[in-house]
This record gives structure tokens, C-alpha cells and sequence, in this order.
């Protein structure tokens, strides 16, 4: 007798199964097709020209510095209490906050002519105490040049005080220089020896005493252009000198207006040597941007700038400096030491509003725009740069 064979529970499972994958790739084949037009479309809508509207907003950002009747500084103002314009026209103020932590760089540039070397040493080693006490390893950095008949980086930025203060260590007057300009006895020094290394007047004479000039505002031009202009946050030069310059290829303008596109604050320490002998004839400077003797050879002094002067009012030429940008200038003496002086410059970069607003005049223009700011309080003295450059 045969047995009737049936589908046991095993075999309706699998078929069950089949049957449900099967409507499932129909659905997905289905669903393909619909979704193709529409994904076509996306494509087509990609390959179009896509129309973006790109708005420049010109923020301007101003550091200041108040002090009250008595000089001390007023770190306690807030937003409410400043006002500023632009080309005489108010502004809004859109950010304000006091500054204290922001990352800075220093450039210390220290004037190395023969005219500064009495007080080389006080320089070299105040400059010491001011870079360890200011210098922060994780946030600042600074950068050292000496200047006379060449500028020279003597560092570049770093954070390390060990490279800074092996820097100062090398900051030393120049050595004379003669040429041999003609026929003569090849040992007679000739042209005026003046008591110092400045260049003699005695052109013609046999041999000729070359560089001597100090070139401060080729030093300020190309710390501002070369290395300050590529930073952010807070900017500040420190010059020490007496103030002449004496053969830049850069006018005291172009120097200025560098700084001033670079956001650049430059703080004068004058320093000069009263009984020492001064430089008081002009010279000729040598040397490429940074020294070297030529190398670039694009900058490095053109001649006497001052014929006529006998000697410029180096302590004007420094508080022009320093005011048009944003800095102050010092002048050593018996009652303010070097040292004093960099306790201020340290309190006055650690106390700083910053303040920033945008023109209300979108189209003004590139060129330099006057900046006023001023404290509501009584007897409020506001310390800042005169103006910015916009580009066009």
C-alpha cells in the first residue's frame, strides 16, 4: 500500500519565503523606475549655474588704552562708555571687550649706531627683563633687530627666551669701515675723524669711511611688512633709539603708513647719550633688507637724508611714530629709568579694550580713514591708533 506523500511544515516555510522576496525585488524594480526620472532631474539641476550673493563686511578693529587725569590706567570702562567715528561721521560700536590674554608679538629693535653705544649695555640689559617678564611660552612671540648702516634680524619669531636673549647677547655698536678711493699712502686714514664712527666729510681725501647711517625707518618699514603684517592678534613694536635716521631708502611717512596697514603699535624709548659724541654728519648705508652686505640689496641707505640739518629732532620724529600708530613714546632720564619705562609698556599691552565697529559707509573707498575715539568719562585721555588704511 503506498503512502500519500504531502507538504510537510518545512516546505511551505521556504515557499512562503520565496514568495515574499520575490514582491520585494518587484517593489524595489518598481520603485527604481520612478525614482530614476526624478534623480535625472537632480543631475540636470546640478549641472545649472548656481547663483551665490557674497557680501564683504569691513570690520574694524581698534585696541586702546585709557588713562585718567593722573596717568594710571582705567581698565573699568564698558561698551556704554566709549564713542567713535569715522571721517568725522559716529559709528556703531558691534564689539567690545577688554583685552588682557590675547596672543601678542613683540619686535624689539634696537638702534645700534655709534650714537647709542654708551648705553648699549643698560639697553641690552633692561631688554632682558622686559622679554622674560612679558614673554608667555604658549601664547607670545617675538622677534629681535638691530639697526645702524644695515638692519639685520638678529631673530626671528620664536617663543623661546633662550633664542631672544642669545639675540640681545649679539647686539653690538659697528666696527669703522674704510674703502680706498684713489691714489695716496695706503696707511693714512684720512677724510675727518669726528671722535666717533661716523663718516668723515672729506670726499676726495684718499680713504673713506662707508655705512655710519642708521637706518630707522627701513627697520620699521620692513618689520612691519615682513613680519608683522602676517599676524594676528596684538601687535607692538618697541624701538630704542635716539631718533635720527640717517640714510633709509623709506621716507618717515611710508614707515608710518607701513605700521599702520600692518596694525601695527609702535612704542619709542629714547635714549640718547648726551656726553657721548652723537652722530652728526651723514653716511652711507649698506646692506641688504637684512644685512649681509647686499645679498637682495633692496634696501641698505641712499646717501645723506638731511644735508642741510645738522640734526633732526629725533625725539618729534619718535612721538610722530608712536602717535600716529597707536604707541607712546619715553624718554629716559634720571626720574624714568629704561626699566620703568617697560614696566609701563608691559601694564599698558596687558590693559587694552578692543573695540570694533563696521563703517557705515560700505563703499568709502580704499585710502586712510581718520579714527576718533573717545571716553565719555571726565578727564578720560584715550590712547590709539589715528586711522586705518582700507583696501579697495
Amino acid at each position: 500500500m503506498q503512502r500519500k506523500r504531502t507538504c510537510g511544515p518545512g516546505l511551505a516555510a521556504l515557499a512562503v519565503a520565496l514568495l515574499i522576496i520575490w514582491a520585494m525585488a518587484a517593489f524595489a524594480q518598481s520603485t527604481a523606475t520612478k525614482d530614476s526620472g526624478v534623480g535625472k532631474a537632480g543631475a540636470d539641476q546640478a549641472n545649472q549655474p548656481v547663483t551665490t550673493l557674497s557680501v564683504k563686511v569691513n570690520v574694524v578693529n581698534v585696541l586702546a588704552t585709557v588713562r585718567d587725569k593722573h596717568g594710571k590706567i582705567v581698565n573699568t570702562l564698558g561698551k556704554d562708555d566709549f564713542t567713535i567715528s569715522e571721517d568725522g561721521r559716529p559709528q556703531a560700536i558691534h564689539y567690545f571687550t577688554r583685552e588682557s590674554d590675547l596672543p601678542l608679538t613683540l619686535g624689539l629693535m634696537v638702534d645700534t649706531s655709534m650714537s647709542q653705544r654708551r648705553v648699549l649695555d643698560q639697553e641690552r640689559s633692561a631688554s632682558h627683563g622686559f622679554l622674560d617678564q612679558m614673554m608667555r611660552a604658549d601664547k607670545d612671540k617675538a622677534f629681535v633687530i638691530h639697526f645702524d648702516r644695515e638692519v639685520e634680524l638678529l631673530q626671528d619669531l620664536t617663543n623661546s627666551n633662550e633664542k631672544l636673549e642669545a639675540a640681545l647677547g649679539k647686539l653690538t655698536t659697528p666696527q669703522p669701515q674704510f674703502k680706498q678711493t684713489g691714489g695716496g699712502d695706503p696707511n693714512d686714514q684720512g677724510g675727518d675723524r669726528d671722535g666717533d664712527d661716523n663718516r668723515g666729510s672729506g670726499r676726495g681725501q684718499g680713504r673713506h669711511r662707508m655705512g655710519g647711517g642708521t637706518l630707522l625707518y627701513d627697520a620699521i618699514y620692513l618689520a612691519s611688512d615682513e613680519l608683522m603684517k602676517k599676524q594676528q592678534g596684538r601687535k607692538a613694536l618697541i624701538v630704542l633709539s635716539d631718533g635720527v635716521d640717517r640714510g633709509s631708502k623709506e621716507t618717515l611717512e611710508t614707515a608710518i603708513a607701513t605700521a599702520q596697514k600692518a596694525d601695527t603699535a609702535v612704542y619709542s624709548i629714547l635714549y640718547k647719550d648726551d656726553e657721548g659724541n652723537g652722530e652728526h654728519r651723514g653716511g652711507f648705508g649698506m646692506g641688504g633688507p637684512w644685512g649681509g652686505g647686499g645679498g637682495v640689496g633692496r634696501r641698505g641707505g641712499g646717501g645723506p637724508r638731511y644735508p642741510q640739518e645738522q640734526r633732526p629732532d629725533g625725539k618729534k620724529i619718535l612721538a610722530r611714530i608712536s602717535q600716529e600708530t597707536g604707541g607712546r613714546m619715553f624718554e629716559v632720564s634720571k626720574k624714568l629709568t629704561v626699566d620703568q619705562i617697560y614696566a609701563q609698556i608691559e601694564e599698558e599691552l596687558r590693559n587694552q579694550y578692543s573695540i570694533g565697529y563696521t563703517p557705515d559707509r560700505a563703499n568709502a573707498g580704499g585710502g586712510y580713514h581718520k579714527i576718533q575715539l573717545v571716553a565719555k568719562g571726565k578727564d578720560l585721555v584715550v590712547q590709539t591708533r589715528d586711522g586705518y588704511y582700507a583696501s579697495e
